[in-house]
């Protein structure tokens, strides 16, 4: 039997950008409806995310919202504005970021001087000082761990940046469900085990989402937030034909292993380490963990897929050994167990690492997409700017023509969104991994 309800605004998607959409929109005095296929908030990719705070991007938009959102993680509750029970917690460990020719600092250190991200550079001795679990060596180009040339001897050594503010959040599912509650507290309602059989529009613009079960809610406003299938999302509303970036499913694996000896300072965290010589990246936990995740080195093939719900939810020896190998040319004191551990998540990959926020062809129907992997940091401000977005649109802004722009609550600084347009040029500053 069919039924009709009614809202401002419909999110399809509950992981941490979803969730902190609905935050803002509810803030805002919307009646937001939240949709998910899962049975709670954040149970999609979020679930899988390494949930490291960082501030390198290629972009200078992408520096500036890592580093505004920064503040919302360093202040959790008040970012929230609502007693939501346990909190996600920001661990500020650190990041360094070893030299590489593919990213060359140069490239990238004068957007933090211009945006103001506190940072140190490091030369090889000091490298090696401050982390002495480390070895310094050059392996550039990445290589698979079956071609005799990975074992060869580094040819010379790297020096690093170091980011003293960044970090990562203890547990990245329980920061969406965090940012649910709040919403809810705002009056947003979240159905879950609700799938999205279809986008109705009417005199030129989106009218309503149609649910599995028969129910139509009735809204002047969409946004896809519904990572790896907001591809589906956008077939079902029939936009996507004007937009210059791709974005596809990629599925991707993050290792669990005990952190060696000498990593972990006594009583804290080692930092959080970004290596794209090696073609890796790790970060550490609380009571000792390491969690070992790929950069998309040109040696590795990418697991595409056509159907995220094809991904197999188990990790595979191949890559689980590939990565935590890699990872103990750069940590020599790191052993390789026998049996994969960790998790399995699908990246909502754009051709340029960089996520899309926007409108679309279709007046009312918005998306929050692309997000790579890399956009879990940023989420508490991308709500704040979708927002403002919605907000501009539909008072009449023509974005395309004129970007919106968002003044950071915490530094300041503006965001111009035309950065993260549908149909923006590629970014050919990006690395092409998940460092965006």
């Amino acid at each position: 039997m069919n039924s009709r309800d009614s809202a401002d605004a419909v999110v399809v998607g509950a992981g941490v950008i979803g969730s902190a959409i609905a935050l803002e929109l509810a803030r805002a005095g919307r009646r937001v409806v939240v949709v998910d296929r899962a049975s709670g908030a954040g149970q999609g990719s979020t679930s899988a995310s390494s949930a490291v705070i960082r501030y390198n991007f290629s972009t200078l938009a992408g520096v500036t919202t890592a580093w505004e959102a920064q503040f919302c993680w360093s202040a959790w509750a008040g970012h929230l504005g609502h007693d939501v029970g346990a909190l996600a917690r920001f661990e500020r460990s650190g990041l360094v970021m070893l030299d590489v020719e593919a990213a060359p600092r140069a490239g990238w250190l004068p957007l933090f001087d211009e945006v103001g991200v506190p940072y140190e550079e490091w030369d090889t001795a000091t490298l090696l000082e401050r982390v002495p679990a480390l070895a310094a060596g050059r392996f550039w180009p990445p290589k698979r761990i079956d071609d005799e040339a990975f074992w060869a001897e580094p040819a010379g050594t790297l020096g690093a940046v170091h980011t003293p503010d960044a970090g990562y959040v203890t547990d990245p599912q329980l920061a969406a469900r965090n940012l649910a509650a709040a919403a809810a507290a705002e009056g947003a309602a979240f159905r879950f085990r609700a799938t999205v059989c279809g986008v109705a529009s009417r005199a030129g613009r989106v009218d309503a989402v149609v649910l599995a079960d028969g129910t139509e809610l009735v809204t002047p406003v969409v946004v896809n937030a519904a990572g790896p299938w907001s591809g589906r999302i956008n077939e079902l509303a029939g936009v996507g034909a004007d937009f210059t970036i791709g974005v596809r499913p990629l599925r991707q694996e993050v290792a669990h292993v005990r952190a060696p000896e000498g990593y972990h300072p006594p009583g804290g965290v080692g930092p959080a380490v970004a290596d794209m010589d090696l073609g890796t990246y790790f970060r550490g936990e609380v009571g000792g963990g390491l969690l070992v995740g790929g950069t998309e080195p040109a040696c590795d093939p990418l697991h595409w897929l056509d159907d995220p719900d094809e991904a197999s939810p188990h990790p595979t020896m191949a890559v689980f050994e590939a990565q935590v190998t890699r990872a103990a040319r750069r940590l020599p004191g790191l052993r390789v167990p026998n049996r994969a551990r960790g998790v399995v998540g699908v990246y909502d990959a754009a051709d340029d690492w960089t996520p899309i926020y926007d409108r679309t062809a279709l007046p009312g129907f918005y998306v929050a997409m692309g997000t790579s992997g890399n956009q879990f940091k940023n989420a508490p401000v991308v709500g704040r700017l979708m927002a403002t977005l919605i907000d501009a649109v539909e008072a009449g802004a023509d974005h395309d023509r004129d970007p919106v722009r968002y003044r950071g609550v915490h530094t300041g600084l503006e965001i111009d969104l035309g950065a993260f347009s549908r149909k923006r040029e590629r970014n050919t500053g990006s690395s092409g991994t998940v460092l965006g």
